[in-house]
């Protein structure tokens, strides 16, 4: 009898540790799949964010357009262009 008893208590150590691995696996597993849903989740705001640089660099070329710059000029600043006898060459 007395070789019974150790042998219960490996038994005993030996289903915790398989439990404690199982829990362990069962843990990494979540965890993967929490991060694999963080990770889609920035891949989405990443391709969104890339659509609306696209849409604010289309805006900017409209805004700096010299057709644009030049109708301000002359309707809010009410520049003109000069008369030939308003321009002056200088020679080096």
């Amino acid at each position: 009898m007395t070789g019974v008893w150790p042998r219960l208590v490996l038994v005993g150590v030996l289903t915790i540790l398989v439990m404690a691995s199982a829990i362990g696996c069962v843990y990494a597993k979540h965890e993967s799949r929490k991060l694999f849903t963080e990770l889609q989740a920035m891949i989405a705001e990443r391709d969104q964010l890339e659509v609306e640089w696209g849409r604010l660099q289309i805006e900017q070329s409209m805004w700096s357009r010299h057709a644009r710059v030049e109708k301000m000029a002359r309707q809010e600043m009410h520049m003109r262009t000069p008369r030939p006898d308003e321009i002056q060459l200088m020679q080096p």
